[in-house]
């Protein structure tokens, strides 16, 4: 034995005799371990002692009764205390605790501590507690250097009323964060989250998704894999493509911001939402969801799908908004704010959980469109009954602004903007709107399209109506007026009436072999035009009709096409695809 070690392996002997005589010890003594460089650990207190020689190197030293030594900022107590001053090891036995800076608090039935390491090794009911979480596991490593205990046998970590449990654990007490692995499960009265792998902050409550994740709500369902979730405030950030459920929606998109008590929801990036009670589903790469007040906001190539019975009609514009014409008591109509998506939005910010995504939206151009097409006094009397039922409390409506494109199989129409309402399905059309039909187009300044079961029903044209019928041989018939109504059968133009001051028409009319037999201009108040298996047959005048009729040979070139002629075939929708595009 070297010199230096002989001397203090006899004054660290008369220190421990000098604790037999008081009964107590309050010694604050180094124990001697590798070598003099080597970290300390200290006698701080104990009732008794023993120490007992190994061999030439290694001594025992036993401390029982309220034993407590120290290293540095740490403080280990227990019933019994054995240290090996060789080795710098300490077992700990009995009501076990390790105080980490007053910081981090650690409790046990045993421990084996590595002094030269400063790794705790703590087994049966260890608790390990920050101040703002708990844990408890039968086995944990706590390396005090690092600030890291991780656990390999299972375990449970208690964070106020959220309770988290899994197979693996590791704690950082300098981040308060932990990272759960195999068996994640988080409970909370507000959410319930299963995952392989979490990460969770006690100081904030906030979980960080780093693999498949479910997530349950007082909302509906979530799976998502990356993200975050802060369980206390309800604000959540979702990546790599996340979706949302409950009992009526789907929503799904590469990045989803939702606030659990606003009821907002935005979705960025390949974004859709299916809402089964209304049979509608929306895809675009930013759609806006107030869940609170049943409404949403597409923007960013949105494309609305209306679907029933097994026929679907595909709608897109600039803008897509949709939400619910409440009524009282009384069937007086009250409108809600219809640009409270917008001003939600631009006041979030960039705030931290905040939504973050930018709408780059005008809201003052948005609340004048749906005033213009929606708002009214808050008086309207509506009726008791819609179409024979009894009036609900709420209808739904939509809106679409700037290059708005439906398409279905039988019907298709672009114009500038939309209204449509599930209380008649009706689309409303304004400035410029064009509609197809077969081979007939129907234009002016408003349209009002009546559909039933995705088929057009009825058709009126306010204001500067034109309609086209093209031929299979190129020609055009053309009726035009101030109004135009049109009836459908099972999807198809039966008879349009055309009612002008004159109505106005360019017909080619054919004799019974189908043969053209020249072009006649006519007029009159009324126009009835008359269609049999998609083809126009006849026409029919009513008052103060006159006309012309022309050979084809000899036809002016000014009579062939009415005021505003336009075949516009080049903007018609050809397939659902374009739509998307």
């Amino acid at each position: 034995m070297h010199l230096h070690r002989v001397k203090e392996t006899i004054l660290f002997s008369l220190i421990l005799l000098s604790i037999t005589v008081t009964g107590e010890a309050q010694v604050q003594q180094p124990l001697p371990v590798t070598d003099t460089s080597s970290r300390l650990i200290r006698i701080v207190k104990a009732k008794s002692f023993r120490q007992k020689t190994i061999d030439s190197v290694q001594t025992l030293v036993t401390l029982a009764g309220d034993a407590v030594v120290n290293q540095g900022n740490t403080t280990i107590s227990g019933d019994s205390i054995v240290v090996n001053q060789f080795t710098g090891i300490a077992e700990v036995f009995g009501n076990v605790h390790i105080n980490d800076a007053d910081s981090v608090h650690t409790y046990a039935r045993y421990l084996k501590y590595i002094g030269n390491e400063r790794i705790a090794y703590l087994q049966k009911n260890v608790k390990l507690t920050d101040g703002k979480a708990v844990l408890n596991t039968n086995e944990l490593e706590y390396n005090l250097a690092t600030g890291i205990a991780k656990y390999s046998k299972g375990g449970k970590v208690v964070n106020g009323t959220t309770v988290l449990t899994s197979e693996d654990a590791l704690y950082y007490s300098d981040t308060k964060d932990i990272y759960f692995k195999q068996n994640v499960h988080l409970v909370d009265p507000k959410s319930d989250i299963v995952a392989d792998s979490l990460r969770y902050n006690t100081l904030f409550k906030e979980a960080y998704f780093i693999a498949p994740t479910k997530i349950k709500t007082e909302s509906g369902l979530i799976n998502t894999s990356s993200g975050t979730y802060n369980i206390e405030t309800g604000e959540a950030l979702f990546l790599n493509r996340t979706s949302i459920s409950d009992s009526t929606r789907f929503m799904s998109g590469d990045k989803i911001a939702s606030d659990e008590k606003t009821g907002f929801i935005e979705i960025e990036g390949r974004g859709k939402l299916v809402d089964s009670t209304n049979n509608v589903t929306v895809i675009g790469d930013h759609i806006v969801i107030d869940r609170k007040k049943n409404s949403f906001l597409a923007t960013r190539k949105p494309v609305m799908i209306l679907y029933k019975n097994n026929d679907s009609t595909y709608i897109t514009a600039d803008t897509l908004f949709s939400g619910l014409r409440k009524y009282d008591s009384l069937q007086h109509i009250i409108y809600q704010e219809t640009d409270t998506l917008n001003n939600k939005i631009n006041s979030a910010g960039n705030q931290p959980g905040r939504l973050v995504f930018s709408l780059n939206k005008d809201s003052s151009s948005l609340h004048k469109k749906l005033a213009d097409t929606t708002t009214g006094t808050g008086s309207e009397k509506e009726p008791a009954t819609v179409n024979g039922q009894p009036a609900r409390d709420s209808i739904r409506y939509f809106i679409a602004f700037h290059h708005v494109r439906i398409f279905n199989d039988s019907i298709q129409a672009v114009s500038d903007s939309l209204h449509y309402s599930t209380e008649d399905s009706t689309f409303k059309l304004f400035d410029e709107p064009v509609f197809w039909n077969n081979q007939t187009q129907v234009s002016g300044d408003t349209m009002y399209l009546y559909t039933e079961n995705q088929k057009a029903k009825q058709l009126y044209v306010f204001n500067n109506g034109l309609v086209i019928n093209k031929t299979k041989e190129g020609l055009f018939n053309q009726m035009g007026g101030r109004t135009i109504n049109g009836y459908f059968t099972d999807g198809a133009i039966d008879n349009i009436r055309v009612k002008g001051t004159p109505a106005e028409s360019v017909f080619y009319p054919q004799d019974d072999d189908s043969a053209y037999i020249g072009m006649n201009r006519s007029s009159g108040d009324v126009i009835d035009i008359f269609f049999v298996k998609k083809e126009l047959n006849k026409i029919k005048f009513i008052n103060d009709v006159n006309g012309t009729l022309y050979p084809l040979e000899q036809v002016p070139p000014d009579a062939k096409f009415l005021k505003k002629f336009a075949w516009l075939d080049n903007r018609r929708p050809k397939n659902k695809l374009e739509l998307f595009e």
